[in-house]
């Protein structure tokens, strides 16, 4: 290896191997029981094909996202590159569990039908992915980051955070050691004792504890003999393919319902997780990542799980944390591992879960707090608006478990009867419907609207009609005309919003948006004055519209100036990056005399705030654009300059 390769392991891997891998041996751990105790799969077939089939489809993809990881350090030159987290979708445990295996395990009386049932839904949702790997790119650069980050940071509030707070407070004797040590090492940024790493010292540390209390007598919070008895169930189980998945699409149509939706939400959050690392620094491809997503949900079919996996939440947790490339790679080793030899009820008969769970509680935290740090401050309220239908999804869940441990549900209940207790049962399932894609489009309608675009969203808010209308959001069920009355508001939201930006039309003229800034000079990757750009993101590399002109400024820097209407002008190559108002301040200080930033029309006619010199200076030097950019110049007329 190169003095310069990046480092397949760095300590800070660590932090991000315990963080990481005990988030995904608990969700393992989680839908291993729901097999067991819930769908009543057989103990051979859910050790023998779908722990397995994980032990398979986790690996490859954490192998993936790796070489991903490892392929950006390189190009890039930097060694801060951190791996995209991976492992079994969460909601989608629950959802193939409760309304797709269930539900047929309650009507045919045959654990194995409702498992492959689940193997087919598996396989429409990864199919379903891969077709997001087409349009999600266009999707994500026409979204405001703000809505992504913000429909993020409702399920990272939500799903992420909530249910491991509360687990804390079960046992806050154990939980607040872990917490202690994560808050003082990772939001403290102090050293621990012996340079240990967090989160290995946080959950020893934690469990040692328990352990002490559990021999002195003092708690039962773990039982000795269920370690020798789990250890005792050990032995090596290896996947195999099998038509069982073809057996499930049979009979495919009840599957749509749930399949279609969540699909969408698999290759949007997907899509979303790819924003938020790249708000973190790191840019991968969202073709590459949804096709990851996608290929392992339907692999994964057929060897036998129906949970899809997934991109997870958490990139830049796992980033502020030290992680790198190796957690990832680890990560997958020790998946397999569990998977294949049955090692996750060892696990769970060593470690207290109140030891592990303030790790996702800091990850959670971190994603909510990342929306609001990355963005503009004028976005908050679009980001907040954005985490709604996360905030209510998780709601309405907590009422239907509270009044399914009764013996009852909402139905029975009556909705009139909750809202006149002051539940709004019926808005927040509504809202909840959907919930990332809901927070997508009500974030962006709100990002629009505060940048004066109204056009732009009274588009969305169309968007928002056209999903509720196929029952894609805010709806009960997908069919057409799916939930009227959402329709009909969103249809309302986008005429009222149309004719805002027909009337103030002309007021909109001119207004840019001040996160983007177009460079071509030194700014750019690899060039002197790049440190400079330190927290802006790369959105392309891009070019200007052929009414350009730029000359050398004593072979240091560039000066571009636009040409007049009828006057030879040129493309000029460059580079487009989102700018926080923080490292734009920077970029300004530190900009040369005789540069200023000014408007830019761009090759696809977007008009962009960009880097430009005043015509008459820049005409008392030599004319370069014939090379079609600085790089270009430098490339092949002053190499010495490099």
């Amino acid at each position: 290896m190169s003095a310069g390769a990046p480092k397949w392991w760095v300590k800070g891997d660590w932090n991000g191997l315990f963080g990481l891998g005990t988030n995904v041996l608990l969700n393992v751990i989680v839908l291993t029981g729901l097999c067991l105790a819930v769908v009543q799969i057989p103990a051979d077939t859910v050790y023998g094909r779908i722990l397995p089939a994980l032990g398979i489809a986790l690996p490859l993809g954490n192998i993936w996202y790796a070489f991903l990881a490892r392929r950006l350090a390189k190009r890039e030159g930097r060694g801060d590159v951190t791996a995209l987290p991976y492992g079994p979708s969460v909601p989608h445990t629950f959802i193939v569990v409760f309304v797709v295996m269930l539900p047929v395990l309650l009507a045919t009386g045959d654990a194995l039908t409702a498992w492959r049932a689940g193997l087919a839904w598996a396989f429409i949702i990864g199919c379903i992915v891969l077709l997001g790997a087409v349009f999600g790119p266009w999707i994500r650069r026409w979204t405001p980051r703000a809505a992504l980050l913000g429909a993020l940071a409702g399920i990272s509030i939500t799903f992420i955070s909530m249910s491991p707070a509360a687990q804390m407070w079960q046992a806050p004797w154990i939980a607040f050691i872990a917490l202690a040590f994560i808050l003082v090492g990772w939001l403290g940024s102090r050293k621990m004792p012996f340079d240990a790493p967090v989160g290995l010292l946080a959950v020893l540390v934690a469990t040692a504890v328990a352990w002490i209390g559990v021999l002195a007598g003092w708690s039962g919070i773990l039982q000795p003999s269920a370690v020798a008895e789990s250890i005792s169930d050990l032995a090596l189980r290896l996947p195999f393919p099998s038509g069982d998945v073809l057996t499930g699409l049979q009979d495919i149509a009840p599957l749509l319902a749930s399949a279609i939706p969540l699909g969408i939400y698999n290759f949007t959050e997907g899509m979303t997780n790819v924003e938020s690392a790249a708000a973190a620094g790191d840019r991968y491809s969202v073709r590459q990542v949804l096709s990851a997503d996608g290929l392992g949900a339907v692999i994964g079919s057929f060897l036998g799980s129906p949970f899809p996996p997934a991109v997870y939440i958490g990139h830049p947790g796992w980033k502020q944390v030290g992680g790198r490339i190796g957690y990832s790679l680890v990560t997958g080793i020790v998946v397999a591992v569990v998977c294949f030899t049955g090692l996750v009820g060892t696990f769970l008969a060593v470690f207290p879960m109140q030891a592990l769970v303030p790790v996702l509680l800091y990850i959670g935290l971190v994603i909510g707090a990342q929306a609001f740090n990355v963005s503009a401050r004028r976005y908050a309220p679009a980001i907040v608006l954005a985490m709604l239908p996360s905030l209510a999804e998780w709601a309405t869940g907590q009422i239907d478990n509270a009044l399914a441990a009764a013996g009852t549900d909402a139905a029975t209940v009556g909705v009139a009867t909750l809202v006149d207790n002051g539940v709004v049962y019926d808005g927040l399932k509504l809202l909840g419907q959907g919930a990332v894609l809901v927070g997508i489009v009500l974030g962006a309608i709100a990002c629009f609207v505060i940048d004066r675009k109204m056009y732009a969203a009274a588009i969305t808010a169309a968007v928002g009609a056209a999903l509720s209308f196929v029952g894609l959001i805010n709806a009960y069920e997908v069919g057409f005309n799916a939930s009227p009355g959402v329709t009909l508001g969103y249809a309302f939201l986008a005429l009222i919003l149309a004719a805002f930006g027909w009337r103030g039309r002309k007021e909109d003229d001119g207004v840019l948006d001040d996160e983007l800034l177009f460079v071509n000079g030194t700014l750019m990757r690899g060039l002197e004055l790049h440190a400079n750009l330190a927290g802006a993101e790369l959105l392309e590399e891009t070019a200007t519209a052929p009414k350009y002109r730029v000359h050398t400024i004593g072979d240091v820097h560039p000066g571009m100036y636009r040409v007049n209407d009828g006057e030879q002008g040129a493309s000029i190559s460059g580079e487009l990056y989102h700018v926080p108002l923080d490292v734009l301040l920077k970029v300004i200080e530190g900009e040369p005399p005789g540069l200023y930033r000014g408007p830019v029309e761009l090759i696809d006619g977007r008009v962009v705030p960009g880097i430009l010199y005043a015509r008459e200076m820049a005409e008392e030097h030599p004319d370069i654009t014939e090379h079609g950019g600085w790089r270009q110049y430098r490339a092949t007329v002053a190499p010495s300059a490099h």
